[in-house]
C-alpha cells in the first residue's frame, strides 16, 4: 500500500489544496479585530472564592486515568511492532510493508518512556536503541538506485522492514524524514547517560550518524534545502518554506559540528512567513493546516520562552502560537462551516491521516470529494476538510492546550472507543459523515458510526505519547535541552531568552571553573577542535 507521506505538503500541492473546499460550502468570514500579540483573550469566569494565602495555586490540568492507558498502550505500538533484529518500525500497522525512517525516530524517543514508566528495563531500552543504531551506522549507502539505506547520511523516507533498503523506486532520500529520524537519535545520545560500555556506544554511535548528514548538499537552490533527492532523477525542486514541520530540519542542519548551513537558511526560511500570519477563527497566529506542522518540531525541542527574531518581532513564542493553532482548530470545529456530522467543541482534530477512499459522493445537496491519506487541515491560506478527524491532532497537542484537549480526548473515546480505540490506543482517524457503499482504500464502515481507520500510523502514534510525556513533567524537553546540537542549532537560528540563555550561563560557568574541557551528562565535549575529531565518548556540559 502507497501512501503519501508528509513532505507532499509541498508548494506545489498548495493550489490545488485551495481549491478543495467548495465556494458554496464556506460561510462569510465574520468581522474579528485582530488580537494583539500575547495571550489568547479567554471568556470571563466568575470571581473565585478568595483564598487563604498560603494556600497552592491552582495548576494545570489533571490528567485522566485516561491518558495513563493511552500512554501505555501507544508505548506497546512501537515495542511490539519494531523488528527486533535491526530496529526498524513499521510505518503503520497491522499493514505493515515496509518501515518508516521517522518512524524509527519517533520509536527511539519511546523507548526511554517506556523505561521511565517501568513497562521496560533500562537493558531492554539499551538493548533495542543500540540495536536500531548499529543497523544505521553499518548500512549500505551510496548513490545505486537499489540495495541501499541511504546516501550523504540522509536515508530513504520507505525502508524495506528486514534489509532495510530502499524499498520501491517511488521512494525519496528525504530531508524531513531523516531530520525526524536524528531527532530520536540526538534524543538516546542524551538521555543514555550511564558510564557502561553499552551506553558509552549509544552515544558514540548517534554522534557519527548525526555527523555524517551532509546538510549543504541539499541546498541546491542556496540557502533553502531541499525536500529530497532520487538517484537518477536528481534533486526535488522544492524547497522547505515556512511556516511547517520543517523547522526540525534546519535547527539540525544549523547545529551540526562538521556539515553545517549557514544561518541565512534560518533567515530565508523565515522570510516565507508573512503569508502565513493572519488571523483566523478569532486567532492571530503563524497558520500552518495540518497540525502535524505545530506538533513535529516541538515534541523534541522546548520553544517555551526561546524566540528568534521573527517572533520577538511578533511579541509571542512559537509554543504560544501553536497554543492558538489549537484553538482555531478547535473552533473551526464548533462553526463546522461544511457541516460535517458530529464536529464540536469536543470532536475535533485536522491533520494529515488516513482516510477513506478518494471518492466524490453527494453530501447534504452538494458534490464533496473525500480522501485516503492526505493532509487535511483549516487556516488562513490552504485547507481541506472532508469530515476526517484524526485523534492524534488534538491528543498530541496536550502540552498546547490541556484545558481544550483532555475533554476532547475523553468525549472521542466515550462515544467513539468502541471502534476507534483497541490495542496500541486510537486508531488513526474516523469519518462519521462517510458512510457510502463504494470500496474503500482502508479501514471499514461501522453503522452508525461512518468510517473508521483500521491501522495505526506511526508517526501520528509517537506525537501522542511524547506530548503525554512533556505535559506530565517535560521528560523529552529536558533530555533534548541537554543535547549541545540542538542548543547551537537554535543560536545559530538566533533563538534567544529562557531555558537556552540559562544553559549558555551555565556552560560559562563550568568552563571557568572546570577548564577548557568540562564535561556532564549527555553529548560531548564542548571544545571546538573536538567537533572534527572523532566522535568522543565524554559528555558535554548544560
Amino acid at each position: 500500500m502507497i501512501r503519501i507521506g508528509r513532505r507532499c505538503w509541498i508548494p506545489a500541492c498548495l493550489a490545488l489544496l485551495g481549491l478543495a473546499l467548495l465556494g458554496g460550502c464556506k460561510r462569510e468570514a465574520p468581522e474579528v479585530e485582530p488580537p494583539r500579540p500575547g495571550p489568547i483573550a479567554q471568556v470571563p469566569e466568575p470571581e473565585p472564592e478568595p483564598r487563604p494565602e498560603d494556600a497552592e495555586p491552582a495548576g494545570p490540568p489533571e490528567l485522566t486515568p485516561l491518558f495513563r492507558d493511552i500512554e501505555k498502550r501507544t508505548f506497546q505500538f512501537f515495542w511490539d511492532t519494531t523488528n527486533e533484529l535491526n530496529g526498524l518500525t513499521p510505518d503503520r500497522f497491522p499493514s505493515r510493508p515496509f518501515s518508516s525512517i521517522a518512524a524509527v525516530g519517533f520509536a527511539l524517543t519511546a523507548y526511554p518512556i517506556g523505561l521511565e514508566n517501568g513497562w521496560i528495563s533500562r537493558e531492554q531500552a539499551v538493548e533495542r536503541t543500540l540495536t536500531t543504531l548499529r543497523f544505521f551506522r553499518d548500512a549500505e549507502m551510496g548513490p545505486q538506485a537499489e540495495g541501499r539505506t541511504g546516501y550523504k547520511g540522509f536515508y530513504y523516507h520507505f525502508i524495506d522492514m528486514d534489509d532495510g533498503h530502499r524499498y520501491e523506486p517511488w521512494v525519496e532520500l528525504s530531508s524531513v524524514d531523516t531530520g525526524l529520524l536524528m531527532m530520536g537519535v540526538l534524543f538516546a545520545q542524551s538521555y543514555y547517560d550511564g558510564d557502561g560500555e553499552r551506553e558509552q556506544e549509544i552515544r558514540e554511535i548517534a554522534d557519527e550518524l548525526y555527523r555524517r548528514v551532509e546538510w549543504p548538499w541539499l541546498q541546491q537552490r542556496p540557502p533553502l534545502i531541499s525536500m529530497g533527492w532520487y538517484p537518477g532523477r536528481g534533486f526535488i525542486q522544492h524547497d522547505w518554506t515556512g511556516y511547517d514541520e520543517a523547522m526540525l530540519v534546519y535547527i539540525l542542519a544549523l547545529g551540526s559540528p562538521t556539515h553545517p548551513v549557514e544561518p541565512e537558511a534560518w533567515e530565508a526560511w523565515t522570510r516565507t512567513y508573512e503569508e502565513s500570519w493572519g488571523v483566523f477563527q478569532g486567532q492571530e497566529y503563524l497558520s500552518f493546516a495540518p497540525h502535524f506542522g505545530h506538533q513535529y518540531s516541538q515534541t523534541w525541542v522546548d520553544f517555551r520562552g526561546i524566540r528568534d527574531a521573527y517572533m520577538r518581532e511578533r511579541g509571542i513564542d512559537y509554543f504560544e502560537n501553536s497554543r492558538r493553532a489549537t484553538y482555531a482548530q478547535r473552533q473551526y470545529a464548533i462553526e463546522n462551516p461544511m457541516r460535517w456530522k458530529d464536529y464540536g467543541e469536543n470532536v475535533w482534530g485536522l491533520t494529515a491521516s488516513d482516510g477513506p477512499q478518494r471518492t466524490d459522493q453527494e453530501y447534504e445537496g452538494e458534490e464533496r470529494q473525500f480522501r485516503h491519506y492526505s493532509a487535511r487541515g483549516a487556516g488562513l491560506r490552504v485547507a481541506f476538510d472532508d469530515g476526517t478527524i484524526a485523534p492524534t491532532a488534538a491528543v498530541a497537542s496536550i502540552a498546547f492546550a490541556p484545558e481544550i484537549v483532555i475533554p476532547a480526548t475523553e468525549e472521542m473515546h466515550r462515544r467513539y472507543g468502541e471502534h476507534l480505540f483497541s490495542s496500541y490506543g486510537f486508531l488513526d482517524a474516523f469519518n462519521p459523515s462517510f458512510g457510502y457503499d463504494v470500496p474503500l482504500k482502508t479501514g471499514r464502515i461501522v453503522p452508525d458510526m461512518g468510517w473508521v481507520a483500521s491501522d495505526y500510523i506511526s508517526i501520528d502514534q509517537g506525537p501522542i505519547l511524547a506530548m503525554i510525556a512533556n505535559y506530565r513533567n517535560e521528560f523529552v524537553w529536558k533530555v533534548m535541552r541537554k543535547n549541545p546540537y540542538i542548543r547551537e542549532g537554535l543560536r545559530r537560528a538566533g533563538f534567544t531568552g529562557g531555558w537556552l540563555e540559562e544553559a549558555a550561563q551555565a556552560e560559562a560557568g563550568a568552563s571557568g571553573e572546570e577548564g577548557n574541557e568540562p564535561e556532564a551528562e549527555g553529548g560531548d565535549r564542548v571544545d571546538e577542535e573536538a567537533a572534527e575529531a572523532a566522535p568522543p565518548p565524554e559528555a558535554r556540559p548544560q
